[in-house]
């Protein structure tokens, strides 16, 4: 945890704090349902997989448009 609150500070730095924030927040929940899926067993139906993308394209939306 404090490594990824310290790279939030470094991309901080670079990007809009509200662009750094979702990014990190939308990584991390993606990442953690990645996880849930793959160690635990948990559902991977496509309305669960549509939806992380759905994130994960917001995530490079937010990217691209913050101009940095």
């Amino acid at each position: 945890m404090m490594i990824s609150l310290g790279l939030l500070g470094v991309a901080m730095q670079s990007l809009p704090v509200g662009t750094s924030y979702a990014v990190w927040v939308g990584v991390g929940a993606v990442g953690t349902a990645i996880l849930g899926i793959m160690l635990l067993g948990e559902s991977a139906n496509p309305g669960r997989l549509v939806s992380l993308g759905l994130i994960v394209g917001g995530i490079i939306g937010l990217k691209l448009s913050s101009g940095a």
